[in-house]
């Protein structure tokens, strides 16, 4: 969990409402993650993010996941293959909670299948993570890679 002070914030009564994400750490056999170069989004442009996407009404994270990464990336993951890494529990948008999942079996070859928004992929190793990323994604995958399951940022 982050050290950080919490942020006071004062009484609100009004029924708090999470937005869900979801982030892949797709790892090849040399113990690689991919990863991709955002573009013309609107938030973040030119930095490096796992792929990942919105949690869309009337399906569970795992399915999100695997939806995401045949739309994005054009793999195909079988359920039983996606392994809960981490959840992350930030204030963007109002608050948002980060879901991130490893996967180490696909079918396919990864390809960028969204260059409106992605201007490349590559792989890297997650001891020596790109210089410019997302910041909440670095910080979560820092927290994974010491085995914390839980962490709040920006809070």
């Amino acid at each position: 969990m982050s050290n950080a002070e919490p942020t006071v914030h004062p009484p609100d009564n009004r029924r708090h409402k999470l937005t869900g994400d979801v982030h892949l750490l797709l790892l090849n056999p040399d113990g690689l993650v991919l990863f991709g170069r955002r573009q013309n989004t609107g938030f973040e442009d030119g930095v490096w993010h796992l792929p990942a996407g919105h949690l869309e009404a009337g399906e569970s994270v795992v399915q999100a996941l695997i939806r995401e990464a045949k739309e994005e990336i054009g793999v195909t993951i079988a359920p039983e293959d996606v392994e809960f890494a981490h959840v992350m529990h930030s204030s963007s948008s109002g608050g948002r909670a980060a879901f991130f999942f490893t996967v180490r079996k696909w079918d396919g070859t990864p390809e960028n299948r969204e260059p409106g928004k992605c201007s490349e992929l590559a792989w890297f190793p997650l001891d020596a993570l790109p210089d410019r990323m997302i910041g909440y994604c670095h910080v979560a995958l820092g927290h994974i890679a010491v085995g914390e399951a839980f962490s709040v940022y920006g809070w």
